[in-house]
């Protein structure tokens, strides 16, 4: 994970499915757990659902916060 990573969790839209158009940092915790017991899909897309699932799982997700005011 690198500051970049989480830029992109602020700016990145989910492609395609149920939520897409919708940040990457927005999406629900509950969709995100599914994804994980899915399996994260190959690619960019992939690590930055696992990575948001981690925030979200650990309760870290405000650290996106100062990134959404910029």
């Amino acid at each position: 994970m690198n500051a970049d990573d989480l830029q992109l969790l602020v700016t990145c839209t989910m492609p395609y499915g149920k939520y897409k158009g919708r940040l990457i940092a927005d999406l629900p915790g509950n969709y995100l757990t599914w994804v994980a017991r899915q399996g994260f899909p190959p690619g960019r897309l992939g690590q930055l659902l696992a990575l948001m699932h981690e925030l979200d799982h650990n309760g870290l997700a405000s650290l996106l916060k100062p990134l959404r005011q910029q």
